[in-house]
């Protein structure tokens, strides 16, 4: 299938690691260029992957100047935006009385109001152009709740209540907007996550690592490659009128049972 993505400009937050790492490369490999906005360079070894022309620029998204610098910045170098993928940023997970201000802080600065930021800025390009899509990289803890994700669960789903918001304001300019709500991601946060439930739970570290899977159907959590596959599908021209709709990417997870598991 083509996806039509050949000459394409996109821009993908966090895009040196992890999930944004694996979208970057995959909208590469199907004719993107791609800007990576991430707190180190990690252009290089997305271009020797892909051959395709990649822009590095670093920038802190909870800074709105950095953040205004890198849509700026990858409209001066490639000439427009055709899509913007919002990926950087991450909340601490644990209980409500192990949670610091800092840690309530940190999750909405840069989970939340750095995707505020990137849009916010990215928005006025896309006007000009006439099209624009943007695909939100957000998390279920947003609507599967669970006490050890609050502070997770927060920051999505004010991101969740974005993005069906802005879609139906800048639908009628032909700048559509979707969400994608992953589950557990095997990526290099996994271990320290892991470890943090096992402190948290008092559980030892082989049981929390087993608390996700077991509440999968599936029996496992998802790979980097299989979110990346459907971010890139819904970034394309094919899935423009997917507008205001959140799609959960997590093997139908069953959240009260890692609950019901923990607090046996």
């Amino acid at each position: 299938m083509d996806l039509q993505l050949d000459g394409k400009i996109a821009a993908v937050t966090g895009g040196s690691i992890g999930i944004g790492r694996a979208i970057a490369e995959s909208l590469a490999s199907e004719g993107c260029k791609v800007a990576i906005c991430e707190r180190d360079n990690p252009a290089a070894a997305t271009r020797q992957r892909t051959g395709q022309e990649t822009l590095a620029i670093a920038a802190d998204l909870t800074r709105p100047e950095d953040a205004q610098a890198f849509i700026d910045g990858t409209v001066a170098h490639f000439g427009r935006l055709d899509i913007l993928v919002n990926n950087a940023g991450a909340a601490p997970g644990g209980v409500l009385e192990g949670l610091s201000e800092e840690d309530w802080e940190a999750s909405l600065q840069l989970k939340f109001m750095g995707y505020v930021r990137c849009t916010r800025y990215a928005v006025p390009h896309m006007r000009r152009q006439g099209v624009g899509r943007i695909v939100n990289l957000i998390g279920n803890d947003g609507i599967k709740h669970s006490y050890w994700e609050v502070a997770p669960g927060a920051a999505n789903a004010a991101g969740q209540n974005f993005t069906i918001s802005i879609a139906a304001q800048y639908g009628r300019e032909n700048i559509t907007v979707c969400a994608v709500n992953p589950g557990p991601v095997r990526t290099e946060r996994w271990d320290g996550l892991v470890r943090a439930m096992s402190r948290d739970m008092e559980i030892s570290y082989d049981e929390a690592d087993q608390l996700a899977p077991r509440a999968i159907p599936l029996g496992r959590i998802a790979e980097c490659d299989e979110v990346a596959n459907l971010v890139t599908y819904l970034a394309s021209p094919l899935a423009h009128f997917v507008n205001g709709t959140m799609i959960e990417i997590d093997g139908g997870q069953q959240k009260p049972l890692m609950d019901a598991l923990r607090d046996r």
